[in-house]
């Protein structure tokens, strides 16, 4: 018996010797720098802080912003924040830790229909998406699902991950078919696994928080006016969040984390309102982020730290930061659900 399988057998002589037939998975995050010293910093931000969905301002004037004060400074600034999170027995941040290993017991998973590749990759910094597309189509994968992780859509978030897949696409003469998995805001696993991630780590505390504040990731106001959905795609998580713990507006509260520059963002926002909440006498404050799948910079020292310190510097004792659910069971099963739901009619 030949050993080839039919599509190979059949193949003419002289045919080219690629692989095919396999379906890739690519898992993409937003990103990280390599390093925490000032020049890997800055080459991320820049990468960053250049992409036209990120930042809509004209570009001639955002050129001299970025290039003139932001690149100079900044870099150093985030120097010490992710010097205090960096993960030293990898040499790299926790989100890079947390995403291989999301994707590999995605594919652990996914082992049982013998024909998925499951790989992972960053919009900014590495592994770069395109690199990481051709290495899957290198493996055989003419067809590849895109899972960017964002469970809200945005247009700064999941619309940059795949303006840069399609961009990698333009460069291929063969080009594999590509899905885009969609968000899964509402979706019931989704719901479930933040609710039951939220009650394991408030029973793993040892004070009752007065308030639940659910931090989601900022944009500017005028991105929402122009029509991206990211505010109401927030505010329906957090509804169905609510639903699912038995908690009231009061007790569970939507805010917006991450300002950056001095235009309007979405409102109200995390710091603010933990500052007014320590000022009004709220003692116990913990906070869930349920826009990100794991923790990052944004969670871990923009919550964990300089959130808290607003919060104690007011008045306030007791403050939690809730983790993402990052590879954890939850985390996984929810991750599992989206790709199997995207797959469906490929495997």
């Amino acid at each position: 018996m030949n050993a080839l399988s039919p599509s190979h057998a059949s193949r003419p002589q002289g045919h080219l010797p690629v692989q095919s037939g396999r379906v890739g998975v690519l898992i993409v995050n937003l990103g990280t720098p390599e390093a925490t010293d000032y020049w890997s910093m800055r080459r991320y931000l820049a990468e960053f802080l250049s992409d036209r969905r990120v930042i809509e301002a004209p570009r001639w004037l955002w050129w001299l912003i970025l290039n003139l004060f932001i690149l100079p400074r900044r870099p150093a600034a985030k120097r010490r924040d992710y010097d205090s999170i960096w993960n030293r027995e990898r040499n790299e941040s926790p989100l890079k830790t947390f995403t291989r290993s999301q994707a590999e017991k995605l594919a652990l998973a996914l082992a049982g229909d013998g024909r998925i590749e499951v790989d992972w990759g960053m919009r900014y910094g590495q592994p770069a998406i395109a690199a990481r597309l051709a290495a899957l189509q290198a493996k055989g994968c003419d067809r590849i699902l895109l899972v960017p992780l964002y469970p809200q859509y945005c247009a700064a978030t999941t619309a940059t991950v795949a303006d840069k897949a399609f961009e990698a696409l333009q460069a291929m003469r063969w080009q594999p078919t590509l899905r885009v998995a969609a968000p899964w805001y509402d979706d019931p696993a989704y719901i479930d696994a933040l609710a039951r991630s939220t009650r394991a780590s408030l029973a793993a505390l040892d004070f009752e928080p007065e308030v639940l504040l659910a931090s989601f990731h900022g944009i500017p106001r005028a991105y929402f006016d122009r029509g991206d959905p990211y505010y109401c795609h927030c505010a329906k998580t957090t509804r169905l969040l609510r639903a699912a713990l038995g908690l009231d507006e009061e007790r569970l509260r939507m805010t917006f984390q991450s300002r950056f520059g001095r235009a309007e963002w979405l409102k109200p926002y995390t710091a603010e309102t933990v500052k007014a909440l320590a000022s009004q006498g709220v003692k116990r404050v913990a906070v869930l982020t349920p826009g990100f799948v794991a923790d990052c910079l944004e969670t871990l020292e923009e919550i964990g730290v300089e959130n808290a310190g607003y919060f104690k510097a007011g008045g306030g004792e007791r403050f939690a930061a809730l983790p993402c659910l990052n590879d954890g069971e939850d985390g996984m099963r929810v991750i599992e659900t989206v790709v199997r739901r995207e797959l469906a009619g490929w495997i």
